[in-house]
């Protein structure tokens, strides 16, 4: 896993802007709420940073065992 490392404070206002923006012509939704809530949360980007790193190491080293048996109630 490598090292956490924030987006750029631009980059993350710049989607903010957009999320008001969006949110204004039409309404708040829950994609809306956790964009606003990455924003404007710098653990929540690292946690949400950590659960992707998690989920890309399981793809990579487990999510193929599911495949090697002829169980298929995993599927």
């Amino acid at each position: 896993m490598s090292q956490y490392k924030d987006y750029p404070a631009d980059k993350i206002a710049e989607k903010l802007k957009r999320v008001e923006a969006f949110e204004k012509k039409y309404k708040p939704n829950t994609t809306t709420k956790a964009w606003r809530k990455w924003c404007t949360d710098p653990e929540y980007r690292k946690r949400e940073w950590q659960m992707r790193q998690s989920l890309s190491n399981y793809a990579k080293y487990n999510a193929h065992k599911a495949f090697l048996t002829n169980d298929k109630s995993v599927l």
